[in-house]
C-alpha cells in the first residue's frame, strides 16, 4: 500500500480539520461548513482560517495555516478559484494530509491547467485531493459533517460516493425523511485524485458501513474501479446510480462534469461483471439501502407469497419474474405449513390467498407458520384494504413479525388502501419496517437482495488465464506486422496482416495468400483448393465490399480469372487514386452461424471485449454483451449466455450445439491480444464462424486499428 493510500482513513476520522474561507459573514461557503463541523459533535481540533484573524463563532481563527503546528488532517477549501492553487502550496508546507476542494471553476468548465497543477503540487507532498467541484465530507467515525450539505445527519450503515453535488445534498436530506441511517457521505466532483475506487478501500472495511450507494455521471479511472468492485462486493452490498443512459443524458453528464459518461451498455455489462447492483432511479436505490442494510441475505432460493387478494397476487408474481424472485411451489409442503393456519376457503397455491375475509389474526398465524418453516427462505406479506381488515391493527401484526424475522431470513410487505393503510405505513415507515404501498417497490428490493447473494456464490474464475494465453502467442510475427503498419504511417491493418496478427494469437482464420497478379491468384487458388474467396488488398480501400472488392464461391481458374478482373474494375472506378497492392485469395469456409467478436480500449474502461450475433445483421439487431479484460473462462462463459440469440448456439432445430469451447477461447485470445499489445486500440472479427461441437470456428474477416499514439512512444 502507498503512502499516499494509507492516509485515507484520516479523510473520514481526521483528528484535526482546518476551514480556509471561514468567515463571519454566515451566507459564505466557508462559514457554513464551520457551522455544520461545530454543530455534528466532531471532537478533534478545529481552525477556521480567515486573513482577519480575530474569532469566528466563537472558534479562534488563525490568518494562515503556517500558524498551527504539528499538521492537519483535514483542510477544507472553500475561497475564490483563482486563490486555490496557491491555497494548495501552503497546505503542502503546513503538512497536510487531505483536502476537500470545496470551490469550483475548474475541469468542469475548461479549467484543466490550474486542476492538474493542484494535483501535481498535493502528490509532490504527499496530499490527497478530494474535489475540486463538491459540497465535503460527512462521516459518522468520527463525528464530523464538513459539508454545506444539511446540518442534521441521521446515523447509520450506508455510505454515498456521489459525483453530484447537489443530487448528493438532496440525498442527505432525502434520507432522513426515508429514515435512512448514514455512516458517510463523500462527494467527488472532478476527481482529479481520489476517486469512487480509493474511497471503497477503505469503506469496504468499515465497521460502520452496511451498503455503499454511488451516484456515478462518469468513470475516469474505470479499469482502477474494476479491479476494486469484485472484492469489495463480496463485503459489503454496493449499489450505483448512473446518469448517461440515453444519449442526451450522456452529453448532459459530460458537459457538468468534465468526464466521459461512456456507453451506457458497457457501464451496465462491466458492473454485472463485477457484481454491483445498478439501480434504475434514486429511490429505487434508497429502497434498496435501506432494506439491505437490515435485511439478512437469504439462504435458499424459495419465496412465498402471503396475499388477501388474487389481483395484487398476482402482480406480485409479475414482479417475482422480472427481478428473478424464484416462488416455492411445493403443494404438499403448503398444506403441512399451513395447516393450522389457513383458512377453509383460502388457496395454497402459491401465492398463497387468505382470502379478502382475512383477519389481522389470519396474518399473524399465517405469517408466524411461514416464517418457522426451514423450507421458506424468504416471505412478501401482501393486503388490500377491505371492511374486515383492520388497519390499526396492521402495525402490531408487522412488529410481532419483524422480531423473530429480522436475525433469520428477508421479510417484506405491501399493503395498499385508502388513510388508514397509508396511515399504517408512514408508522412502519418511521420505524424502519420495509413495508410499501406499491409491490412492485417490494419486490425489487427482495430481488436486490437475492442479486447480492447469487453475486457472491458466483465463480468468477481465474483470469489470469488472459495473460497466460498471451504467453503462447508469436510475439515476434505480431510486433513484426506492427512495425510494418506504424513505418507505413497507417493506424489500420491489411487484409492479409490482420490475418497474420490473428494465427500468431492463434486465433483460427481460413487458409490465404496473397496474390499480386492474376497468375498468382490462379495458382494460390489451386494450392488451397477450390471453392476461394477473393478480397482486395490496398490500404486506400478499407469497407471492400462497398467498393465491389469481394468475390465468394469461386469453383475454378475461369471464375477466379473472371472474378479477378471484375475486382479490378470496380475497385479503380471506387477510388481511381486507390494504390492496388493485389488480391487475397482464402479458403471458402462451409457456412456456420456467425458471431462477432470485438475488443477495444474504452475512453472510461480501458481494454473491453464484446460478443455478439455477427454478420449483416449486427449493427441492427444489436444482440451484443460486453465485458472489462481481464475477464475469466468462467465470465466469458456468462458473456456469451448473455445475447438473446444463444439458444441458436445450443441447437435449435434439431440442429447440434456448436463449438462453445472454441468461442470461448477466442473471446478470450481477442482480449489478450489487445491487453497485452499497447499500440492496438480495436480488434474486430465479424464473422466468427462456428461450427459444430468439436468443429472448431473461423474468423472470416478481421479488422485491427492502432491507437493514434502510445504510451511512452
Amino acid at each position: 500500500m502507498s503512502s499516499q493510500e494509507s492516509t485515507i482513513q484520516y479523510l473520514f476520522k481526521p483528528r484535526s480539520v482546518a476551514v480556509l474561507g471561514a468567515s463571519t459573514n454566515p451566507d459564505k461557503i466557508g462559514s457554513k461548513v464551520l457551522r455544520n463541523i461545530l454543530g455534528s459533535g466532531y471532537q478533534g481540533k478545529i481552525y477556521p482560517v480567515n486573513p482577519k484573524g480575530g474569532e469566528i463563532d466563537g472558534i479562534p481563527a488563525v490568518r494562515s495555516l503556517g500558524e498551527i503546528a504539528g499538521g492537519i488532517d483535514l483542510v477544507t477549501i472553500a475561497i475564490p478559484a483563482k486563490l486555490v492553487v496557491g491555497a494548495v502550496e501552503e497546505c503542502a508546507k503546513a503538512g497536510a494530509k487531505h483536502l476537500s476542494v470545496i470551490t469550483s471553476g475548474f475541469s468542469e468548465v475548461g479549467n484543466l491547467e490550474e486542476e492538474n497543477r493542484i494535483v501535481a503540487i498535493a502528490r509532490e507532498a504527499g496530499m490527497r485531493v478530494l474535489g475540486p467541484n463538491i459540497f465535503g465530507v460527512y462521516s459518522s467515525a468520527a463525528s464530523i459533517n464538513a459539508t454545506f450539505g444539511p446540518s442534521d445527519v441521521e446515523q447509520g450503515g450506508v455510505a454515498i460516493i456521489t459525483q453530484s453535488g447537489a443530487l448528493g445534498i438532496a440525498m442527505m436530506g432525502k434520507t432522513k425523511t426515508e429514515k435512512i441511517g448514514l455512516s458517510a457521505v463523500v462527494s467527488v466532483g472532478n476527481k482529479c485524485d481520489v476517486d469512487e475506487a480509493d474511497l471503497l478501500t477503505y469503506l469496504v472495511e468499515d465497521d460502520l458501513t452496511k451498503v455503499v450507494l454511488m451516484y456515478i455521471e462518469g468513470v475516469k479511472e474505470g479499469a482502477k474501479l474494476v479491479q476494486i468492485l469484485p472484492e469489495a462486493m463480496k463485503k459489503k452490498p454496493i449499489i450505483v446510480i448512473k446518469s448517461g443512459r440515453s444519449k442526451r443524458g450522456a452529453m448532459a453528464a459530460a458537459s457538468h462534469t468534465g468526464s466521459l459518461a461512456g456507453a451506457d451498455e458497457v457501464f451496465s455489462a462491466i458492473m454485472r461483471q463485477c457484481g454491483v447492483l445498478r439501480a434504475e432511479s434514486i429511490q429505487e436505490a434508497l429502497n434498496w439501502c435501506k432494506f439491505l442494510q437490515d435485511t439478512p441475505l437469504p439462504k435458499g432460493e424459495n419465496t412465498v407469497i402471503l396475499t388477501n387478494g388474487g389481483g395484487i397476487g398476482v402482480l406480485a408474481t409479475d414482479a417475482c419474474e422480472k427481478f428473478e424472485v424464484n416462488l416455492y411451489d411445493n403443494i404438499a409442503e403448503m398444506q403441512r405449513m399451513f395447516a393450522g393456519s389457513m383458512p377453509d376457503f383460502g388457496s395454497l397455491k402459491n401465492p398463497v390467498d387468505i382470502t379478502g375475509q382475512a383477519l389481522i389474526d389470519d396474518y399473524d398465524k399465517t405469517i408466524s407458520a411461514a416464517l418457522h418453516n426451514d423450507n421458506v427462505d424468504s416471505l412478501i406479506v401482501l393486503g388490500c384494504q377491505t371492511a374486515v381488515l383492520d388497519a390499526h391493527s396492521l402495525p402490531g401484526t408487522i412488529e410481532r413479525a419483524m422480531a423473530p424475522a429480522m436475525p433469520k431470513k428477508p421479510l417484506i410487505f405491501s399493503f395498499f388502501g385508502g388513510p388508514a393503510i397509508e396511515a399504517a405505513i408512514t408508522e412502519l415507515k418511521g420505524k424502519g419496517r420495509p413495508i410499501f404501498g406499491d409491490v412492485y417497490e417490494a419486490v425489487s428490493c427482495l430481488g436486490a437482495c437475492y442479486q447480492v447473494t447469487r453475486n457472491r456464490q458466483t465463480d468468477r474464475g481465474d483470469a489470469g488465464i488472459v495473460d497466460r494465453l498471451a504467453a503462447e502467442f508469436d510475439y515476434d510475427t505480431i510486433q513484426r506486422v506492427l512495425a510494418g503498419v506504424r513505418a507505413d504511417n497507417r493506424r489500420f491493418l491489411l487484409a492479409h496482416e490482420a490475418q497474420t496478427l490473428m494465427k500468431a494469437a492463434g486465433i483460427p482464420m481460413p487458409q490465404s495468400v496473397v496474390a499480386r497478379n492474376l497468375d498468382q491468384a490462379v495458382k494460390a487458388a489451386e494450392e488451397i483448393g477450390y471453392p476461394v474467396v477473393m478480397k482486395i488488398v490496398s490500404k486506400d480501400i478499407i469497407h471492400k465490399s462497398d467498393a465491389g472488392g469481394i468475390a465468394l464461391d469461386l469453383d475454378n481458374r475461369q471464375e477466379v480469372v473472371d472474378a479477378h478482373e471484375a475486382i479490378m474494375h470496380n475497385c479503380r472506378a471506387h477510388n481511381p487514386n486507390a494504390v492496388l497492392e493485389g488480391v487475397e485469395v482464402a479458403e471458402q469456409v462451409p457456412r456456420g452461424t456467425e458471431t462477432i467478436i470485438g475488443a477495444r480500449r474504452d475512453p472510461s474502461f480501458g481494454p473491453i471485449v464484446m460478443f455478439g450475433l455477427g454478420g449483416i445483421y449486427v449493427e441492427v439487431m444489436k444482440d451484443v454483451s460486453f465485458r472489462a479484460i481481464p475477464l475469466s473462462y468462467n465470465e466469458a462463459g456468462r458473456m456469451i449466455q448473455e445475447i438473446k440469440s444463444f439458444p441458436l448456439l445450443l441447437g435449435v432445430r434439431g440442429e447440434k450445439q456448436k463449438d462453445i469451447d472454441t468461442l470461448l477461447h477466442t473471446i478470450l485470445r481477442v482480449g489478450a491480444v489487445l491487453r497485452t499489445f499497447d499500440e492496438i486500440n480495436d480488434i474486430e472479427i465479424n464473422p466468427l464462424v462456428v461450427y459444430d461441437q468439436g468443429m472448431g470456428a473461423k474468423a472470416l474477416d478481421a479488422r485491427i486499428l492502432l491507437r493514434h499514439s502510445v504510451k511512452g512512444a
